[in-house]
């Protein structure tokens, strides 16, 4: 008790100077786990509504914001770690601002996102009550490698979730983890209905094991399934989508895309699996609908009148899916490509996405420290670069000096997103990371 009590104490004070320097958010975790290695158990110790980890490669931070949003509109008090520094030291770090000296979180529930590799980390210490696996792509491949390594860290998870697992039914790498569950754990699933199947192709990487006996599961009355009206109205379809089966929607969300109308399905699949009976489509479709898009996942800054989008692409699968979303309202672009440890060190999945979408207006900047790379990539689908500038600043100084008078666009890995979030942070008086409007 007194050596958490003493790393709280250390935590916080970290977490205070972290914040004067504009220092990283994981810091003051590093220190509070270094004081008390057992820190994450003693603090989640009374959280007696469920602990969920949120992981996967693409969508954690959007899906585990959205989940959120409709469990709080429920009632529940939940601890989430919204800044989407997904190691487990990003979590104690999120945890340092609500935690008493005592070190014990109160809340009903826990979700949590994390990273493929640290959600490993994390049910090394915790075990979660309940996992939702979210899909596996190819994503920093310096780190995870092959995608199978990223779909057996998803397994391990699985395996070690105590009550119940929410699988992306058309995801082949995690629905056949239904397998691998514990007896006595509960699977459930979101996916895509029928009418819109032809589209996934788009959003995720093709299974090409052909001598396997897996057969797909099929989505039962507790499973929700994705089925849009046109590019914005959707509705999550439970059973047969009859009236009492729970269907929720109509609705549009605020963040535009087919992949957040899957984020939204999934958030709402696992809402009702932790809900139960006290599940309401009606509240679910409410808080949904006010849902804004994270930071820098489609995140829009008015600069000096005009729009500004934040667009963060980190593999393959998202970069197609951001250009397919984003693709049918052209506007002056920029790039910003880092490769820091966070954004992964190997950038040639580059060459792996289509950037044809951009060959019309061209791109006004590429930036970043594979800013050259970037531009080179654009050169070899024909797509014009007016200009090359590494520092992002400057970068971002002469795009918005470029093109003041119209809408603007900036796709940017991790690190890069970041650091441009925090410069127009500073001029536009933008909420802190964490604590937009839900």
């Amino acid at each position: 008790m007194l050596r958490t009590t003493a790393a709280v104490v250390a935590g916080k004070a970290a977490r205070a100077a972290s914040r004067l320097r504009g220092g990283g958010s994981a810091l003051p975790g590093l220190v509070a786990e270094k004081v008390d290695p057992g820190f994450l158990a003693h603090a989640l110790a009374d959280v007696r509504g469920g602990i969920l980890v949120v992981t996967g490669t693409n969508g954690k931070t959007t899906t585990t914001k959205m989940l959120v949003a409709v469990l709080r509109a429920h009632g529940r008090t939940v601890f989430t770690n919204p800044t989407g520094s997904n190691f487990t030291r990003g979590v104690i770090s999120s945890m340092l601002g609500e935690l008493p000296l005592r070190g014990r979180l109160v809340a009903d529930m826990a979700v949590l996102e994390l990273d493929e590799a640290h959600a490993l980390k994390f049910v090394a210490a915790v075990k979660p009550t309940h996992a939702l696996l979210l899909n596996v792509a190819r994503d920093q491949l310096d780190r995870f490698a092959e995608i199978d390594h990223t779909a057996q860290l998803l397994a391990s998870l699985a395996e070690q979730t105590t009550s119940g697992v929410v699988l992306n039914l058309d995801d082949s790498f995690v629905s056949r983890i239904r397998d691998r569950v514990a007896p006595g754990v509960g699977v459930h699933y979101f996916g895509v209905d029928a009418s819109i199947a032809d589209r996934l192709p788009e959003l995720q990487e093709q299974d090409v094991r052909f001598e396997d006996d897996f057969v797909p599961p099929t989505a039962g009355p507790d499973d929700g399934l994705l089925k849009p009206s046109d590019e914005r109205s959707f509705e999550v379809l439970f059973g047969d989508g009859a009236p009492g089966s729970g269907t929720v929607g109509p609705l549009e969300l605020q963040q535009r895309g087919l992949a957040a109308m899957i984020n939204a399905t999934a958030a709402t699949a696992t809402a009702r699996m932790l809900l139960g009976d006290a599940f309401d489509p009606d509240r679910a479709a409410s808080a949904l609908r006010a849902v804004t898009p994270p930071f820098g996942r489609g995140e829009v800054v008015d600069v000096d009148g005009q729009p500004l989008e934040l667009v963060l692409v980190k593999n393959p699968a998202g970069f197609t899916v951001a250009l397919g979303t984003y693709g049918t309202t052209p506007v002056a672009t920029m790039v910003a490509i880092n490769d820091n440890y966070a954004d992964g060190r190997d950038v040639s999945w580059l060459y792996d996405v289509s950037f044809e979408s951009l060959r019309d207006r061209g791109v006004a900047v590429t930036s970043g420290v594979r800013g050259y790379d970037m531009a080179l990539r654009l050169q070899y689908d024909d797509v014009a670069v007016e200009r090359v500038e590494p520092d992002l600043e400057t970068a971002l100084d002469a795009f918005l000096a470029a093109h003041p008078s119209e809408p603007k666009r900036i796709f940017c890995t991790y690190t890069a997103m970041m650091a441009l979030r925090r410069v127009l942070a500073a001029r536009y008086d933008l909420p802190d990371i964490g604590e937009e409007a839900s």
